[in-house]
């Protein structure tokens, strides 16, 4: 009996060992430290590349298309279109269009219109150079319909799954507004943040050296702060330019809600995320989004 009892036991005590043993685990070997816990983990590196990365480059598309088009779903832009989008008639831009608002009052329509026909000859919106060139000298307020109306909505929007026009849409777009940005952001020695700034700023503003486009934007920021390549501190000088923005914006009726800064790019600024680096939480307009 004492013999059973001890088996007995010893058997219990097997099975203890054995129910402690975590799956695939393995003994250590003599002098071996033992793993750290993912809590004691080294967190993975910041991702310092700048806005042409890949990834980074879809998260500025993202914030902007949910700003333009109340939706982190940029790719499925290419179709968009809409007279007097702002609904302001003396700030009238036209037919805002595709992913970034490329309207027939500020000439970047008649641009991407002229490219896609380069690449793609007798396209069914190549007939509309005439009437956009023309939309284009008459500018912003004065914009009419004509040569353009229900016909040129429907063939934008049945042009939109032609891939040669979205790409066409991809080339002005960055030809335009995202390369000069990370160029401008570059010769600033800003980082991710600041060049999607900038970015945004070309996007609703458009480039130039009036008050209100990016260069008059850029020239108010100069007067009270210095980009990094001068000397100046990264954060003070966007923040400079975020309030020069903001100024230009609350000059024209249709962009005094300023969210797009305030709850966004303002918000990143703050918390110190100069490579905008995710996740992200921002809001647009009233609405809430996430990059996670």
């Amino acid at each position: 009996m004492v013999l059973a009892a001890a088996a007995v036991v010893g058997l219990l005590a097997a099975l203890v060992l054995v129910a402690v043993v975590v799956p695939g685990a393995r003994h250590l070997l003599p002098g071996e430290a033992a793993p750290t816990t993912s809590e004691e983990a080294s967190p993975t590196p910041e991702d310092t590349t700048d806005l042409t990365n890949p990834a980074k480059r879809d998260r500025a598309l993202q914030l902007v298309s949910s700003a333009e088009n109340s939706t982190l779903d940029w790719r499925a832009q290419y179709g968009y279109i809409e007279w007097d989008v702002e609904g302001v008639p003396e700030e009238n831009r036209g037919y805002t269009a595709g992913l970034i608002g490329f309207c027939s009052g500020c000439g970047d329509m008649t641009r991407l219109v002229e490219y896609y026909a380069s690449t793609a000859p007798g396209n069914r919106l190549e007939r509309y150079l005439p009437a956009l060139r023309e939309q284009e000298e008459l500018g912003m307020g004065n914009v009419t319909q004509a040569g353009l109306g229900r016909a040129f909505v429907d063939d934008w929007r049945a042009a939109a799954d032609d891939p040669l026009f979205q790409a066409a849409q991809d080339h002005v777009l960055d030809l335009v507004y995202f390369d000069p940005a990370v160029e401008q952001g570059r010769a600033d020695g800003v980082h991710a943040l600041g060049q999607f700034i900038y970015f945004d700023a070309l996007v609703m503003h458009g480039p130039g050296t009036d008050a209100r486009s990016f260069g008059g934007i850029r020239d108010a920021a100069l007067q009270v702060a210095s980009p990094p390549s001068q000397g100046g501190d990264e954060v003070e000088w966007l923040d400079a330019f975020l309030d020069a923005r903001v100024a230009a914006m609350q000059a024209e009726r249709a962009h005094r809600d300023t969210s797009r800064v305030d709850t966004g790019q303002r918000q990143f600024l703050e918390q110190g995320n100069l490579h905008l680096n995710p996740p992200l939480r921002w809001a647009t307009y009233g609405d809430a989004y996430r990059i996670p």
